[in-house]
């Protein structure tokens, strides 16, 4: 295994930005907005900059609505609050010399009537529940029984991610990523284990992508394609949203991406958090038959990394967890130099513990 990063510090383009280095900022929920106004906020501003030396930042998943919420103090973009305080973290961020997109959320019915207005049940493609949990004031909880979408209704949910993406850019970020992974409303349209769907929305792989490509195509109207990706999780079996015909679904979406010529997908491989082998699937078709960039994520350590950027396999590596714990993880793995552990306990909630107070290497140094 090569011990030679220096293929991870290359410069990197995706669509028309050029970024320093390979290495991105996976999207990472931590529940640290304001309460009540779901705004970011100084300890927010403070986090972001002390991570812009990555290639790219993608942000925590940000609800495009209410409805899209499903956790508690996450944070939205849908409110002049929420652009205001988001605009503060962009401005902090660039003026670090770093890159920011925003990854943009609806979570469909991994949610919990607490958070929704008036109670409501969460939306879904069919009204299945998620053997699965959320976060609320008190913890964690079992997710609540969801109502299936009309057909009427989602229009007006392709709308709230467009007043999103004018937010984003209002908010100054570089571009946008949507979030199709994980058990998310995009992801339990295209799975048929979460969509049994019989109108235009369900049934087919074409009917099942169709809500992923309305979006996009909606959004292109706000960002160029140069600057909009989205995150897809094939096999994930994240959030109990599986699909009997991954190969098939995820073939289909990426070949339709690649035609609108979007900047990247950043692709989930194997289980979310979890093994990368829990279903056999060709990571390299997809790569293939995508003209833009493909950003790889779930369990690459330095060496995997600087062998699938080094292979050609991936054009950028998004880690999580170990951007929790390092900040400057760009120079730890530039130099071999050891990582911080993350602290489990102060993942969600709270305060700047286990948030901004994770040592850099000079500080480690003192």
């Amino acid at each position: 295994m090569s011990n030679d990063a220096s293929a991870l510090f290359t410069p990197f383009k995706i669509g028309d930005l050029t970024l320093p280095n390979r290495l991105v900022m996976a999207p990472l929920t931590r529940n640290r907005a304001t309460p009540g106004t779901d705004a970011p906020n100084r300890l927010n501003v403070e986090y972001y900059v002390q991570r812009a030396s990555a290639g790219l930042i993608i942000t925590e998943a940000t609800q495009i609505s209410r409805q899209g919420q499903g956790y508690i103090w996450t944070p939205g973009l849908y409110t002049d609050e929420q652009v205001n305080g988001w605009r503060e973290v962009t401005d902090a961020v660039h003026a670090a010399k770093g890159h920011v997109f925003v990854q943009l959320w609806h979570v469909g019915r991994i949610s919990h009537t607490s958070l929704q207005a008036d109670g409501q049940a969460p939306v879904a493609p069919s009204a299945i529940t998620a053997k699965s949990k959320t976060y609320v004031e008190t913890g964690f909880v079992e997710t609540s029984a969801p109502r299936a979408l009309d057909t009427a209704e989602i229009p007006g949910i392709v709308a709230d991610y467009v007043k999103a993406a004018e937010n984003a850019k209002r908010a100054g970020f570089d571009g946008i990523e949507l979030h199709g992974a994980n058990g998310y409303l995009i992801d339990q349209f295209l799975k048929d284990g979460t969509n049994q769907r019989t109108d235009q929305y369900g049934g087919s792989v074409e009917n099942r992508a169709r809500l992923a490509l309305e979006v996009v195509d909606a959004v292109l109207k706000v960002y160029p394609k140069e600057r909009l990706g989205i995150r897809l999780s094939p096999v994930s079996p994240a959030n109990d949203a599986v699909t009997s015909d991954p190969a098939e679904v995820f073939g289909y979406l990426v070949q339709e991406l690649g035609k609108r010529g979007i900047a990247f997908i950043h692709v989930v491989e194997g289980a979310t958090g979890g093994p990368r082998d829990n279903v056999a699937f060709d990571y390299a078709a997809l790569r293939q038959s995508f003209p833009g960039a493909y950003i790889a994520n779930n369990g690459y350590t330095r060496e995997l990394a600087i062998e699938a950027v080094s292979e050609g396999r991936a054009d950028g590596i998004a880690f999580g967890k170990a951007f929790i714990a390092n900040p400057d993880l760009p120079e730890r793995l530039r130099v071999n130099a050891p990582l911080n552990e993350v602290e489990r306990a102060t993942l969600y909630g709270g305060n700047a513990k286990g948030y901004t107070d994770y040592p850099a290497l000079s500080q480690a140094a003192e």
